[in-house]
């Protein structure tokens, strides 16, 4: 029970923070499948309440009909209350409508439960949101969405039964010494491999095998396999599968419709790269232009990179060699900086935004590229994941020098926190990724 309590403990208080809003909303909680959105329901949100009426629309598709023509939620209500035998008081029960992709039209009646019963908390958890509401459009502006990733390192290290570790990590590198630096680059390096899917976790804390960890990462990705047929006819599964493994082997790497699948032209690729993302199992990161806020008003869609969900999915996926990566005495060096790569663009993903942009410079010609552009304190912040001092370090510095905004420039790096003020630069461990930038508002 350990484990679950510490499992999402950030997230956890979000729920709380929602629960005891008086402008709440119905509330979404958003994100791939398996990254545990059933659980913090079921276990952060649920405390607060004296009875919970679930309704599981993937399995109750009997339900369904309560959510026909009519959505004025008091029938829904008086019909979930005979369905669960539980009578639903507002500010006292909990309504908690999982796997709601599965009702569309649940979805759209979360606007008049805001509308016309605004004290009864709701809450839906759901995955592949956009793929199931098709041409139907979703209530915007009546609810509140949560998205949930998979575990940070942070987490992962709580999970373990590690929660001093977890506070040190969570520490400004300066104000740790670089002894427990280096530990922590240590465990990093396991993580790598176990990711921070929560099965994933459970089965490498239980067994200390990452074998029994592996073996759970294979029937998560089955299960992403599973959903493929999901997508059809709009695309082919396996071409889906195809764009997928290309995207986990060329992480930190320029992505170009027409290489994901030779066998299959560029815009069928760029349909089943585009899905992968509204299903969350694909991030796309976007090159920006670093002169102004906000990022995103400059991304150029047609220059970008990508990330997986996980990095453990990601090495599985790629068939990493762990017997011969974990001999690697810097994490840089591990799969060609790949690993580490994924690491830094999901920590930062979870701890600041959904969405993460790059820089690669438009000339032409020119190959000049920082992996990641953060902000911190309303100025932008490039972010490179390298190893060594600062010698081969030209994009970084090009990107200083062309953009004055931008005071400094981080370096996650598989050593010890130093900096180099002379040069505008700050090297940290790797680790401390997700701490960059400023973080993520808890609710939207």
């Amino acid at each position: 029970m350990l484990f679950y309590i510490l499992m999402f403990r950030y997230a956890a208080k979000q729920v709380r923070r929602w629960i005891e809003s008086p402008r709440r909303k119905p509330l979404i909680v958003r994100g791939a499948r398996q990254v545990g959105k059933t659980w913090l329901v079921e276990n952060a949100a649920a405390a607060g309440f004296e009875s919970v009426v679930k309704v599981d629309l993937e399995k109750r598709r009997d339900l369904h009909v309560h959510f026909g023509d009519n959505l004025d939620p008091r029938p829904i209500v008086r019909q979930l209350e005979l369905d669960s035998g539980t009578r639903m008081v507002p500010g006292r029960t909990l309504l908690f409508l999982d796997e709601i992709q599965a009702c569309p039209r649940a979805i759209m009646s979360l606007r008049y439960f805001l509308e016309q019963m605004p004290d009864l908390h709701v809450i839906a958890a759901g995955s592949l949101l956009e793929l199931a509401m098709g041409e139907i459009p979703f209530p915007v502006g009546r609810v509140q969405y949560l998205h949930l990733y998979p575990m940070t390192f942070r987490e992962y290290l709580l999970a373990k039964g590690n929660e001093v570790a977890a506070e040190r990590a969570a520490v400004h590198p300066s104000g740790v010494d670089q002894e427990t630096q280096r530990m922590l680059l240590a465990e990093l390096k396991t993580f790598f491999f176990v990711g921070g899917m929560p099965e994933s976790v459970k089965a490498y804390r239980d067994t200390g095998s990452l074998v029994e960890s592996f073996r759970v990462q294979n029937e998560i990705l089955g299960s992403c396999r599973d959903d493929f047929a999901k997508y059809t006819p709009r695309v082919d599964h396996a071409c889906l599968d195809a764009v997928l493994l290309s995207v986990a082997r060329h992480v930190g790497d320029r992505i170009k419709y027409t290489r994901l699948d030779g066998d299959r032209t560029g815009p069928t690729n760029r349909r089943a790269f585009e899905l992968l993302c509204k299903a969350r199992i694909v991030h796309k990161i976007p090159s920006c232009d670093p002169s102004g806020l906000p990022l995103g008003a400059s991304a150029n869609e047609k220059r970008f990179k990508a990330a997986l969900l996980d990095v453990g999915l990601m090495q599985n996926l790629s068939q990493v060699r762990v017997d011969l990566e974990m001999r690697e005495g810097d994490l840089l060096d591990m799969f060609r900086g790949r690993l580490a790569e994924q690491f830094a663009a999901q920590e930062l993903i979870a701890s600041h935004a959904d969405q993460l942009f790059h820089w690669s410079r438009e000339a032409r010609g020119s190959s000049a590229e920082v992996d990641f552009v953060a902000v911190q304190d309303g100025r932008i912040l490039p972010v490179e994941v390298k190893s060594g001092a600062g010698g081969s370090l030209r994009s970084l510095r090009l990107m200083l020098d062309t953009y004055p905004n931008c005071r400094e420039g981080v370096v996650l790096r598989s050593g010890t926190c130093a900096r180099l003020p002379e040069q505008r630069l700050a090297f940290m461990p790797l680790y401390f990724a997700g701490s960059i930038g400023d973080p993520r508002p808890d609710i939207a």
